[in-house]
């Protein structure tokens, strides 16, 4: 007997008829909405030529739009990178068996979660604007930055804390076992399994990370909301302005979706998947490589 059917029972005819029912009922009420918001887009002259004859001409994509998205993926990907480091580490030092790393590790954590990010960018904006730690032109963009850094950070360090925990213990046994210190224990044992098992939501905090980079238009970082806005103040369209990026948006964090399911795929495909065990021969033929290498001391 399966789990699914221990967990679940078969849907009988009368569900079945009243699943097909409540779809349609979905259906017909989302095409519904549609054409009132098209209906009331049409009232408001939305839905002329020339609202959106724009976005077929090149001065709006090279001047505007693509600029915008280089911002918004150039945020986002230097966000991306630094934040992985510092979730990493944060995350190492919360699983340290030394509390004075585990405690302030934890304390940044759970600061960082807590603060909304739109407060992290307005806060070091104003830092790096009073102090004058960073260039005038490069202001906005390390604010985005760090903003983001901070807070996806501290998500990162869950995941990864989250990740060691759901591996068996006995791996960590074993490999004390074999004469693996802690640290040693943790880098090629535990650490390597724990990022591959959460790869996929770690790829999915990507997405968050896309998205938020739209919160730069509060410090007026030039991203993509903030050019949908000088479209919209330069050709009175800012609704089909909005709407444009709002599909590059989905676009995107559509191909990131993809990319989270072929991360995902891939790791099954090498036997690696979420909290898959290692076997006791492929620990012993790495405690012996690093022995023989030497080049990790223990901690």
């Amino acid at each position: 007997m399966s789990n699914s059917s221990v967990l679940f029972d078969a849907p009988g005819p009368r569900a079945k008829r009243l699943y097909a029912a409540v779809g349609v009922g979905s259906i017909v009420v989302l095409v519904l909405v549609l054409w009132f918001v098209l209906a009331k887009f049409n009232e408001k002259g939305q839905l002329t030529a020339a609202k959106w004859k724009p976005f077929l001409t090149g001065e709006i994509w090279t001047q505007y739009l693509i600029p915008g998205l280089i911002g918004t993926l150039t945020a986002a990907a230097i966000s991306v990178v630094l934040a992985l480091v510092f979730g990493t580490l944060l995350g190492i030092g919360r699983l340290s068996l030394a509390a004075w790393i585990r405690w302030p590790c934890s304390v940044i954590v759970e600061f960082f979660r807590s603060v909304p990010v739109l407060l992290m960018m307005l806060f070091t904006y104003a830092l790096y604007a009073n102090y004058e730690v960073v260039p005038p032109d490069r202001l906005a963009l390390a604010a985005v930055v760090t903003g983001l850094t901070l807070y996806n950070g501290a998500v990162v360090a869950e995941l990864v804390r989250s990740g060691v925990y759901s591996l068996p213990k006995g791996q960590e046994e074993a490999a004390k076992a074999i004469g693996l210190t802690s640290g040693q224990t943790m880098r090629l044992i535990l650490l390597p399994q724990a990022i591959t098992a959460m790869l996929p939501a770690i790829v999915g905090q990507l997405v968050v990370i896309l998205k938020d980079t739209a919160l730069g238009y509060i410090i007026t970082y030039e991203e993509l909301l903030r050019k949908a806005e000088q479209i919209g103040n330069y050709k009175s369209n800012l609704l089909p302005a909005l709407i444009v990026v709002g599909a590059i948006f989905v676009i995107l964090n559509y191909l990131l979706g993809r990319l989270a399911q072929w991360v995902e795929g891939l790791t099954r495909r090498r036997g690696r998947s979420a909290g898959g065990p290692i076997a006791p021969d492929q620990i012993d033929q790495t405690a012996v490589a690093t022995a023989a290498a030497g080049a990790i001391p223990p901690i």
